[in-house]
């Protein structure tokens, strides 16, 4: 019986017939059209907020898919500090004047899935000529985005291109105020050039300099680390399950952009590759990867920890199978739903290990992996996040 009822309410939860908006509006547009789900508020953590600055054009057809096969594994590298900091990411794409886009925005949230959602959705297409509009993407990066202003944050910017930037436009604000203004902000701007186009390197030479970040350069396809194990499939599988635990409740209005977040995570089920969810459930299993996995107004984590009374909770915010639900039969629904999580995050907790473990030999085998850009990002992290009291005592990133 109480298997299922929790069956009938996870049907409901994630068979909502909210239609997922556009995560982006284009051209320097804020996403979405509908806000994501608020980031919990904490004050007694380490926070990382850090934007991925990424060039979308024709060029970059190889980079931009290792982004979306290892954004997760960079949020497991900068969630591996020993104060396991909250971790939210943003994204601006950009092309140039002419393409379909100039830029787009992605806000800093730690939601994470919304944001990987749009990322898979990103192609290489346009540019072709020459320089691009870098000095807009980084204008956009520093002033578009909601910047946390708790003290101590590190705060980050990676631009990831080939081109430089169009210094020709007379009507936007060229990078040198920009990482003025940044440095004001106390915005780190590292710049990683893919290939080797020689009037590319002085320009994002001197962006780094100014933005107090870091120059390197990598492949044009980005030379990281993409091994497939034998966990994966195993890990993916047990993380979809994992999601179907969710519970949401609250308004109307929240329970439409808890549903976002729900189809943004179906998305990356159906169409992400098994190595890009398995590293997601690889993060989702840490301590600062709670946020994403949770989001806002999550039934089972806010009852079973004690934040929520159930029987304070206007039956019209339960999830709807739960509205008629006797007190009895939803206390059930929510404890046999806590222990059916908590042997999945066990599992999953257990073979990322191994998974970890796997990887680790094989890139030891084929003689490390320093000219990565995992290892790359992964050193930049430690140097720059280390000023501002983040410890990373690992020899090398998850991958």
């Amino acid at each position: 019986m109480k298997s299922k009822l929790i069956a009938l309410a996870l049907f409901a939860c994630t068979t909502a017939t909210v239609v997922l908006l556009p995560a982006y509006q284009s051209a320097g547009g804020i996403t979405p059209a509908d806000p994501p789900v608020a980031d919990p508020v904490s004050t007694n953590r380490s926070r990382i907020d850090v934007v991925f600055v990424l060039d979308t054009t024709g060029s970059m057809g190889g980079l931009i898919h290792a982004a979306k096969e290892k954004i997760w594994s960079i949020a497991t590298t900068l969630a591996s500090a020993q104060s396991a900091p909250e971790i939210r990411m943003g994204l601006v794409a950009y092309r140039d004047r002419g393409d379909a886009y100039v830029t787009r925005v992605v806000d800093l949230s730690s939601d994470l899935d919304s944001m990987y959602a749009t990322l898979m959705d990103f192609q290489a297409n346009g540019g072709g000529d020459g320089p691009e509009s870098v000095n807009q993407a980084l204008d956009d990066a520093v002033h578009k985005m909601s910047w946390s202003q708790q003290a101590g944050t590190y705060k980050v910017v990676f631009l990831v291109g080939d081109a430089p930037p169009h210094m020709d436009y007379q009507d936007d604000v060229k990078y040198p105020a920009t990482l003025q203004a940044a440095k004001a902000k106390g915005i780190v701007v590292n710049a990683i050039q893919c290939g080797q186009t020689g009037d590319t390197t002085p320009a994002w030479q001197q962006i780094a300099r100014l933005g107090d970040g870091r120059y390197f350069r990598v492949e044009q396809a980005g030379n990281a680390v993409a091994i497939a194990t034998p966990f994966d499939e195993k890990i993916a599988s047990l993380s979809e399950q994992l999601d179907a635990t969710r519970l949401y409740y609250g308004t109307a209005k929240e329970k439409k952009q808890q549903q976002h977040k729900v189809e943004a995570a179906e998305k990356l089920h159906a169409a992400a590759s098994v190595e890009s969810r398995a590293r997601r459930a690889t993060f989702n299993a840490s301590a600062s990867g709670a946020a994403n996995f949770l989001g806002k107004g999550e039934l089972v984590d806010e009852v079973t920890s004690g934040r929520v009374d159930l029987s304070s909770i206007d039956k019209d915010m339960l999830p709807a199978p739960m509205q008629a639900m006797a007190p009895e039969a939803q206390a059930a629904v929510i404890k046999e739903t806590a222990e059916h999580r908590n042997e999945l995050k066990r599992q999953i907790t257990e073979l990322a290990q191994q998974r970890a473990a796997y990887l680790a030999k094989k890139v030891e085998k084929a003689g490390g992996a320093e000219d990565s850009l995992d290892d790359q990002i992964y050193r930049t992290v430690r140097e720059q996040a280390g000023k501002l009291g983040l410890s990373y005592q690992a020899d090398a990133p998850a991958y």
